[in-house]
């Protein structure tokens, strides 16, 4: 994969990622990344992408109707290792290089990793997992009406939140 540093790129989920699991499931997955020209700690880039401008306006509204408020100290508490938990999500797993975070309703997953490469760039990954609901009368897996209708959004939304952590990183 050749990118640029302005391009945010669909991409295979890398077989390490934590999120792996969910696409073998058959939950919805997805993987953008972005290359960057300098070398970017895992610390810097969870800090950068949950400080960002797009992301902050994110939060704010998870405070407002989901009563899940945070701040840019809790953000950079759960970049180092310090939080597990941080607005609306928890953190399911994370290593060195990766987190995968697990929203309230236990739906939702938000996979952030780095991967050095040659010449002291970074690779930026962000991912998502959507598990699907089962119906309680039939016991079908389903995604549902409403992660139909907002998929394009939120195929546009994965792009311009790790364009705005690269932004946040001042690359």
């Amino acid at each position: 994969m050749t990118m640029t540093s302005a391009s945010v790129n669909a991409c295979a989920l890398p077989e390490q990622a934590l999120l792996i699991r969910y696409a073998r499931s058959g939950a919805y997955t997805d993987c953008y990344a972005t290359d960057v020209p300098r070398p970017v700690s895992h610390a810097e880039y969870v800090e950068a992408f949950y400080t960002g401008a797009v992301f902050k306006l994110e939060r704010l509204l998870l405070a407002w109707f989901a009563a899940r408020p945070s701040t840019d100290a809790q953000a950079r508490d759960l970049a180092s290792g310090a939080l597990s938990s941080f607005a609306a999500w928890r953190v399911e797993e994370r290593n060195a290089s990766q987190l995968l975070m697990r929203d309230f309703s236990g739906r939702t997953r938000s996979w952030l990793m780095v991967e050095p490469l040659g010449a002291g760039a970074t690779r930026l990954y962000f991912g998502s997992a959507v598990v699907p609901a089962r119906d309680q009368a039939t016991g079908r897996a389903s995604m549902g009406v409403a992660f139909k209708a907002l998929l394009g959004f939120h195929k546009l939304y994965s792009r311009v939140l790790l364009r705005g952590a690269v932004a946040q990183i001042g690359v």
